[in-house]
């Protein structure tokens, strides 16, 4: 097709030269024959008078014949190769409508584009194949130009100038790439080759040209449409979505997620996966629960989840997880968002979990890159593996917080210690392990816990400086103590996630910071909050933020059948729980506060009243699974009167209840499981109690 374009560019101007050239003459010479008749003939002594009249008539008569007969040929010419054009169309429609079923649809239809490469319709058939609108409005005036083709060949380059000309693809995506793609695809190809395999004619010239990879090898593109679009990949988005896909079956869910893994269950981290005697459970995440079973860290499997390109196409909807991608904008009137590569995706109805990020201590922050390098914040997946590795080939780590995290870390890293010769040390500014949460009773009784796992404790620590000094880090405290480690865990708390507040104009909560939102997670009519980053209103206990597992669960399934329009308040508590190894745990719901009044009861504990006892029992190891979904009944007090507790400080199992206004507003069920409905009912109906005693007893805490 190229080869007769490039013959055809070289014969038109020299067949319109010559056609001009020929009437220029034959204009002369009718001129020159009229001349004759008026200018006065030189006569000479022999021939008749008006010498050279014969010649000019002669003239005259053969140029009127060479034109007559050009015009004809070029009549039979047009006629001959316009028959020829139309029997060769129908035949290339008649074959692209066989091969149509066989071909693949997008490229049915080109197949007539290709086509005219043959060389016995070379001339019009090339025209026509330029461009469609050129051969419908103009077939005419380019064809009169033919006739002289004739008289020009014996000007035309070598074989040679033709073959350069044929290796020169410019001149036609000029033409034609607008309107005609994939047309321009075959001439870099082989015409024999194109017309040898008819039946795949833009399929296998594709890989040969220049312009093909383009359809071939473009990138895979992401849903610039989301109908329900969740910022975060952690347990709210995933509660989220499960929760919409249960209301809404062929609802199409788009997670984005800054980090590289799916949606997975955090606890672990600080607990059973510490525990595992596989070595390669860095790699695997899969862990033993207290109660024997194994399971993965991971909520779903990838086959769970849709294809982030396939969204919009999947015919029953998803849940597709966008990861290694972060959200720095959002546009709230335009309901869209940005992400860090520049791309955007609207949404119809969106939900934040962006969750939180671990604070750090100043002074560690400003200590320099040696201390930074040497500090882990722990919360995330590559958080677990970086640490599990660090305590294989350190002698020291010291953890700085007495809080959840950082007592369940210092017991995990306590067994380690006993293998491998690991020191531990933890330290914290109160006086004792949890004493935020606890009473001071109860947290003196769980720093002697931890003690016993093999952990240095130093209460009443307040960091001053750290420096790295002789391959050590100096801890010096505000009192004059000084601790020598090789590594620091800060797990001082978290700060809530909230970098999307200023592009969205969201309100951020002065207290308890988070996104502010009502009592159904809402920030906007079509945006909700949940999880950690959520400062809800709870309609019983009042503004709040929960930073634990199960508040995840329950907010994020609460926005999400919110997002399906079931416009529920926030009234089903959530409850928490830490464990100590799996000899102690507690469950606690409502507000936990060591500065609130407290009453505790306690009994004898018996083998059955530790944690993995507990997951034996209920058959599942992440508590709040359960839990979160049981409904409590009026609760039956039981009738076995409260034992005389022997030693005052054995604290082997029970319930503290923490009071506001003589009202109970949290409970916490020490190494007592499976109650949780019970505590959950009593702090929804908000009464007042004259004797707590009476109120344990509901949780049969005396029974064996």
């Amino acid at each position: 097709m190229l080869k007769c374009r490039a013959v055809w560019r070289k014969l038109a101007p020299l067949a319109r030269s010559a056609s001009t050239q020929c009437r220029h003459n034959v204009k002369t010479a009718l001129n020159n024959g009229r001349r004759q008749a008026f200018v006065p003939a030189t006569h000479m002594s022999t021939g008749p008078a008006g010498g050279g009249g014969s010649e000019n008539t002669l003239y005259v008569v053969l140029v009127g014949a060479a034109c007559l007969g050009g015009g004809a040929y070029a009549y039979m010419t047009v006629r001959g190769d316009s028959k020829r054009y139309e029997e060769r169309i129908s035949e290339l429609a008649s074959r692209s409508a066989k091969e149509a079923p066989e071909s693949q649809p997008p490229v049915a239809p080109e197949p007539e584009e290709a086509a005219p490469t043959s060389e016995e319709s070379a001339p019009v058939a090339e025209l026509s194949g330029e461009t469609e609108s050129a051969s419908a409005e103009e077939p005419v005036t380019e064809v009169p130009a033919e006739p002289a083709a004739p008289v020009v060949e014996e000007e035309l380059p070598a074989p040679s100038e033709l073959e350069a000309t044929h290796s020169e693809p410019p001149p036609a995506p000029l033409e034609s790439a607008a309107e005609e793609p994939v047309t321009e695809a075959p001439p870099a190809a082989e015409p024999e080759t194109v017309q040898e395999a008819p039946t795949e004619p833009a399929v296998t010239s594709l890989p040969e040209s220049a312009p093909a990879p383009e359809p071939v090898s473009a990138p895979l593109t992401l849903p610039s449409h989301a109908p329900y679009l969740l910022i975060g990949g952690g347990t709210a988005s995933f509660a989220a979505a499960r929760s919409i896909r249960a209301r809404d079956p062929g609802a199409k869910v788009l997670i984005v997620t800054d980090e590289p893994n799916l949606p997975y269950m955090r606890p672990p981290l600080s607990k059973e996966l510490w525990f595992s005697d596989d070595p390669s459970v860095t790699e695997t995440l899969r862990f033993k629960q207290w109660n024997g079973k194994e399971r993965s860290i991971y909520f779903q499997p990838s086959s769970f989840y849709v294809k982030p390109e396939e969204l919009t196409s999947a015919e029953n909807g998803g849940v597709a997880v966008l990861t290694g991608k972060k959200v720095i904008q959002m546009d709230v009137r335009g309901n869209k968002v940005k992400l860090d590569d520049d791309t955007e995706i609207s949404y119809d109805k969106c939900l934040i979990g962006t969750g939180g990020v671990p604070r750090n201590l100043q002074v560690i922050e400003k200590a320099g890159d040696e201390v930074m390098n040497r500090t882990t914040l722990f919360r995330k997946i590559e958080d677990f593996k970086s640490l599990d590795n660090v305590s294989r080939n350190v002698k020291s780590i010291t953890i700085i917080g007495g809080g959840f995290l950082g007592s369940e870390l210092a017991c995990a890293l306590g067994r380690r210690s006993s293998e491998t010769g690991l020191e531990v040390i933890q330290m914290f500014p109160e006086k004792g392990n949890m004493g935020k949460v606890l009473p001071e009773y109860l947290s003196n009784w769980t720093t002697e816990k931890v003690k016993k796992e093999g952990v240095r404790i130093v209460p009443e620590a307040l960091v001053k400086s750290v420096a790295f000094k002789e391959d050590k880090l100096e801890i010096l405290l505000k009192d004059g103590r000084q601790v020598k480690t090789d590594h620091i865990v800060a797990a001082v708390g978290l700060e809530p996630n909230v970098d999307l507040a200023k592009s969205a104009g969201l309100e951020v909560d002065s207290d308890f910071g988070g996104y502010r939102v009502n009592a159904e997670l809402q920030a906007r009519s079509n945006i909700w909050v949940a999880g950690d980053a959520a400062c809800f209103y709870d309609i019983r206990l009042g503004r709040r933020r929960v930073e634990h597992h199960d508040h995840a669960v329950v907010s994020g399934r609460l926005a999400g059948e919110n997002m399906t329009g079931a416009n529920k308040p926030y009234w089903h508590q959530s409850m928490f729980w830490s464990d100590l190894g799996p000899d102690v745990g507690y469950e606690a719901i409502g507000i936990v506060d060591s500065s609130l009044p407290t009453v505790g009861v306690f009994a004898k504990a018996t083998s059955k009243d530790t944690p993995k006892a507990a997951t034996e029992q209920s058959g599942t190891g992440i508590r709040s699974e359960s839990e979160t979904e049981a409904t409590a009944v009026t609760p039956v007090a039981s009738s076995t009167p409260a034992p005389v507790m022997e030693h005052k400080d054995e604290y082997g199992k029970g319930v503290i209840f923490y009071l506001r206004d003589k009202v109970v507003v949290g409970i916490i069920l020490w190494n007592v499981f499976n109650r949780m409905p019970i505590a959950r009912k009593i702090i929804k109906d908000g009464e007042e109690h004259a004797d707590l005693n009476e109120v344990a007893k509901l949780f049969n805490i005396h029974e064996d």
